[in-house]
């Protein structure tokens, strides 16, 4: 694993925070914070936003108008809420934190994004703070985690309650006006500026920390996090109106959120069954369903599927040289290149060790020999920031792959004998001399691959 990988986050609601191990127990006093053990950069960064952010959070209160009854009411409502949804919830919580390899999505914004809306920005803050602070007491991440998440918090909110200011109705008002096309998109404005405030401070410390080169999903997360993200936002807003004009229906989201948090936890350990903890990829069950899925789709219609089989040249030698982390970043790196020069509808896999399968729907011969030489010159193009086996800095460069073609229903007509086809191919291609793509036998015919050479060959 890269070294990001084999640590842990400690996020708090759709926060993405820095990773940091968490098996010591923490300390509160800063001199034993591990925070001064990382990159200077790092450290350098994380000051200075705290700082910035500190100052700005200064001036918002100094300039906030004074609480009334009504925003002292909500602020109530709102605290409560997210103390039942989080007492109910913790160990749901530390059970996915544990198995979380990326960033963390959680639902407690359904009670702060609304603070952010709704309160003045005093009490938004103090609704951050009191989030923050069972936080604390129920997972003790380390100190300096717990500060620099905190300080996102405020950020976050501070900055979507002036936006939201500025677009919508002003906080504190009687009602919100559900029914209003501009209050609407002042919402999705207000979520996109909560969203992006988090993704500029965490996604910077996780960049910055990193001790190989960062990956999107490392620092961005996947789809499926962004999506459960965005859901909680939303849900965030309609708490924010039913505070605002049905406060006792404020329950209703507190049930809501206990249960969606289990279905949370539920969807990961079912993407956890199928996904390649290592690359984040499709492991060989998740990849064979879909590939399963996809055949039959092609046989019904008619269409071909194309399958390459991808086997990494002279792999032993890099964790012979460089170390196994260093091996554990080439193949993240490898699934991340993968996933760029492939489309979206293409299913990508981990076949074990150093070997990765890509299933191309509605894909003739032609067409996959173009994709598959689009992929090898990807991989020879990498440069790989990763650590030597003294955990210095280096660069590891020139990787090439050996590619196996094989074409349903040309090849096979199933596809355990199409993965057969395009495994007898890879090892056409690795005695050719490797770093070259190598198109499979009409497996009605013979039973031996033939290399496709001209462009692919070098």
């Amino acid at each position: 694993m890269s070294p990001a990988a084999r640590t842990r986050p400690e996020h708090s609601d759709t926060q993405r925070d820095e990773l940091e191990p968490a098996r010591s127990r923490p300390s509160f006093h800063p001199r034993g914070w591990a925070l001064w053990q990382r990159p200077k950069r790092t450290v350098a960064f994380l000051l200075a936003m705290e700082l910035v952010t500190l100052v700005g959070l200064g001036a918002a209160i100094a300039n906030a108008p004074p609480p009334n009854v009504a925003d002292w009411l909500r602020c109530a409502i709102l605290a409560g809420g997210a103390t039942i949804h989080i007492q109910l919830t913790h160990r749901q919580e530390e059970r996915r934190r544990n198995r979380t390899r990326t960033v963390l999505i959680d639902l407690t914004a359904v009670w702060v994004f609304p603070a952010a809306i709704i309160l003045p920005i005093p009490l938004a803050l103090l609704v951050v703070g009191l989030v923050r602070v069972q936080r604390w007491f129920i997972a003790r991440r380390p100190a300096h985690n717990f500060v620099f998440s905190s300080v996102t918090h405020g950020a976050a909110a501070a900055l979507a309650h002036l936006t939201f200011g500025a677009l919508g109705s002003p906080s504190g008002s009687a009602t919100i006006g559900i029914d209003a096309l501009w209050e609407f998109l002042a919402f999705i404005v207000a979520g996109l500026v909560y969203e992006a405030v988090q993704v500029a401070y965490i996604g910077g410390i996780l960049a910055l920390g990193a001790a190989s080169a960062p990956t999107v999903r490392n620092v961005l997360g996947s789809k499926a996090d962004n999506l459960l993200e965005a859901v909680t936002i939303g849900l965030g807003a309609v708490t924010a109106i039913l505070v605002v004009t049905v406060p006792p229906a404020v329950g209703i989201m507190a049930v809501v959120t206990v249960v969606f948090n289990r279905l949370a936890e539920i969807d990961q350990l079912q993407n956890d069954v199928r996904t390649d903890s290592k690359t984040g990829v499709y492991n060989m069950r998740g990849w064979s369903e879909r590939a399963e899925r996809a055949l039959a789709r092609a046989g019904r219609s008619g269409n071909s599927v194309a399958l390459l089989m991808l086997d990494l040249d002279h792999f032993k030698w890099i964790n012979d040289t460089f170390g196994h982390p260093a091996g554990d970043d080439v193949l993240i790196m490898v699934a991340q290149a993968l996933g760029e020069v492939t489309r979206p509808s293409d299913v990508i896999g981990r076949f074990g060790g150093e070997e990765f399968l890509v299933l191309l729907p509605d894909t003739d011969q032609d067409t996959v020999i173009t994709a598959a030489e689009r992929v090898r010159q990807a991989i020879g193009e990498l440069a790989i920031n990763t650590t030597d086996k003294r955990g210095s800095q280096t660069v590891i460069t020139g990787r090439t792959a050996s590619i196996g073609v094989a074409v349903y229903p040309d090849h096979a007509d199933t596809l355990d004998s199409l993965m057969h086809a395009a495994d007898r191919a890879v090892y056409v291609a690795k005695e050719a001399g490797r770093n070259r793509v190598s198109l499979a036998a009409d497996g009605r015919k013979s039973t031996n691959p033939t290399e496709h050479r001209g462009t692919t060959s070098r």
